[in-house]
């Protein structure tokens, strides 16, 4: 069997716990710990789930300053700013994960994504499989033979087949897909009128974009409804989808380790997380998990 690797996308459950639990939840000094709580019990749900070898975490630091924004201004412009006391928070995660021998990494102009799909690559090279945790689709262009893209919170896990099924395109094609659709959440334009199944239907006929712009006519002839409208946008807006296509590609990132070696998880330093424990006020129970989380790690296979 192939060594696994386990890539996080965290600011996804760092979010998601900021909006779920109550911010009555605080940490030692009195200070807002909803979102380091969640985002714990989050990791700590994972690791005891899988016992990994080698994982590593990967967060967003800015929605302004990534070669994205340099690319197109608007992009993500959609989104609020994070709040000062959930910035903070993120530190906090940050460091939670460092206690925990865990390997965490951020930039400020490289997104997660790049991140991630930066030590996937590596990690292949080396005769890894990976394990892509994440809710975001567009890191389900990342899996290859043998890998796999798991959304924790809905517990939905899809190889490269599953990716097709549910998103109607190959893995290599989400990237084309997303630049015809658009995606509102990231504020990529795509093109006006074209949805993904439609976007999907387009790629499985013509298989990326540079094939499907060269056919042009071919999409006029295609067996649906609208196809000589759809021809039409594709043509007016071949600029934007260009420009999307650069949007929805990931990047190398800098400063990572060169091997999967660097990321494998030792089981933590049991000192270190009591500190850590003590600032963020945890109770007995999750210390008590989380030191049997780091005895199963350390324990023979």
């Amino acid at each position: 069997m192939r060594p696994r690797l386990y890539l996080v996308d965290a600011s996804i459950y760092v979010f998601r716990s900021w909006h779920v639990l109550p911010d009555s939840i605080v940490d030692a000094a009195g200070e807002p710990a909803n979102a380091i709580y969640g985002f714990g019990d989050f990791l700590l749900r994972l690791l005891e789930h899988t016992r990994p070898s080698h994982l590593a975490i990967a967060f967003d630091v800015s929605l302004e300053s990534s070669q994205r924004n340099e690319i197109y201004p608007e992009y993500k412009a959609n989104r609020e700013p994070a709040p000062e006391k959930l910035r903070r928070q993120f530190g906090g995660c940050r460091s939670l994960a460092r206690a925990a021998g865990l390997a965490e990494f951020a930039s400020p102009h490289c997104e997660a994504d790049d991140i991630i799909a930066t030590l996937a690559g590596r990690a292949r090279e080396a005769g890894f499989a990976v394990t892509i945790v994440s809710g975001d689709k567009d890191l389900a262009q990342l899996v290859g033979d043998g890998d796999e893209w798991w959304d924790f919170a809905r517990d939905r896990r899809l190889d490269r087949r599953g990716i097709e099924r549910h998103f109607g395109v190959r893995p290599e094609q989400i990237a084309d897909m997303l630049a015809l659709a658009g995606d509102a959440v990231d504020n990529i334009p795509g093109v006006p009128g074209i949805g993904r199944a439609t976007a999907a239907r387009l790629l499985r006929r013509w298989e990326d974009l540079d094939t499907l712009y060269a056919n042009l006519d071919g999409v006029a002839d295609m067996k649906f409804r609208g196809a000589k409208r759809i021809a039409g946008l594709l043509a007016e807006h071949e600029a934007l989808v260009r420009l999307s296509r650069r949007l929805t590609a990931m990047y190398p990132a800098d400063g990572l380790p060169d091997t999967p070696a660097a990321l494998r998880w030792p089981g933590g330093d049991a000192a270190a997380l009591a500190s850590t424990f003590d600032r963020l006020g945890f109770g007995q129970l999750r210390r008590r998990r989380w030191l049997e989380a780091l005895a199963a790690a350390q324990a023979p296979a």
